[in-house]
């Protein structure tokens, strides 16, 4: 790389904990709108992906893809602010949206999870096609970090991405499933699961032959374990919850990546199991670690003013893109 990077985190004095990491920053922008135009991408299997266009991007820089987390999307604060950053350094930048998180149902009777690659390399290989004199890199949050820390692994040589970025990845699925379960009073078990059940109900009547339950049953459901394995692994060909988390998890992918990637990670993420954490005997050569002892889940805020809090992602990941950018 030709620029030095200082990776290491340091936290607010006044966000030191990992919770107030995770939670407070959802409410630090509520101004902060997404300033997008959407796209409707067609599938090779007659449906969608919907995507959002930076409008205040450079057409002739660099690319990059983001991709949000689990019932994330455009309206997410690290996914909108995400995209500011990175067209204020002078890139470009969309934002897609998974199956099931955008505006609009989908046609399929399916969704995505966690595993879920081919997505991913369909719209990599439109935007490579659509723009073949552009560098093309992705940043992925949380699920959509594990999705792309995959992807580049399963692809290798082959991703057709000058770089990457992940952060928070849940690279073990199955342990971090179950700290998850049981972290901060299942504060997060809850909000995940009310999202999830909110926006699988939208299309029950599609998958309803798929997995058999019914709307009552669907509404029921107060384990994320077990919406893994009534919902998520029926509908997308797994055998059970565990067999889904075994096949999708990125933990083994990590020695195959070829591309230049950035993997930001803090060990007291409160949704993530400790052997989520990504080693050095893990990962590739072409992978830079960036764990720090403090952060949250997708937090990562700095900074000694708490009236003017410091989004460090937002610096550190568009300052990698670039530091790769020759």
């Amino acid at each position: 790389m030709s620029k030095q990077l200082d990776l290491n985190f340091r936290p607010a004095w006044w966000m030191r904990n990992r919770h107030v990491q995770t939670i407070l920053p959802r409410a630090f922008r509520p101004n902060l709108k997404a300033n997008v135009n959407f796209e409707h991408l067609s599938t090779p299997d007659d449906d969608f992906l919907e995507l959002a266009w930076a409008n205040n991007g450079n057409p002739n820089a660099p690319l990059v893809v983001v991709l949000h987390g689990l019932e994330g999307n455009i309206n997410s604060f690290y996914a909108k602010g995400m995209l500011r950053a990175l067209t204020r350094s002078g890139l470009d930048a969309v934002l897609m949206h998974f199956r099931n998180c955008s505006r609009e149902v989908n046609k399929q009777p399916r969704a995505y999870h966690s595993g879920e690659t081919q997505d991913l390399g369909f719209l990599i290989q439109t935007l490579s096609k659509r723009f073949p004199g552009r560098a093309l890199f992705a940043v992925g949050f949380s699920l959509g970090g594990n999705v792309l820390a995959k992807y580049l692994g399963e692809k290798g040589q082959a991703s057709r991405l000058a770089g990457a970025a992940v952060v928070s990845a849940p690279y073990h699925l199955s342990s971090s499933c179950q700290v998850i379960r049981k972290s901060c009073y299942k504060l997060y078990q809850k909000y995940l699961l009310d999202r999830m059940k909110h926006s699988f109900s939208r299309k029950l009547n599609q998958i309803q032959s798929s997995i058999n339950l019914t709307a009552n049953e669907l509404a029921k459901i107060n384990d994320l374990w077990q919406f893994d394995d009534r919902v998520t692994a029926p509908l997308h060909g797994f055998k059970g919850a565990e067999d889904y988390y075994a096949q999708a998890s990125s933990q083994p992918y990590l020695g195959l990546i070829e591309t230049p990637t950035l993997l930001i990670h803090a060990e007291d993420d409160p949704m993530l199991s400790k052997q989520a954490i990504p080693l050095a005997e893990q990962v590739s050569k072409q992978v830079k670690l960036a764990v720090s002892s403090k952060g949250g889940h997708v937090g990562f805020i700095a900074g000694n003013n708490p009236f003017k809090p410091v989004y460090w992602l937002e610096k550190i990941v568009p300052d990698y893109i670039h530091s790769l950018i020759k």
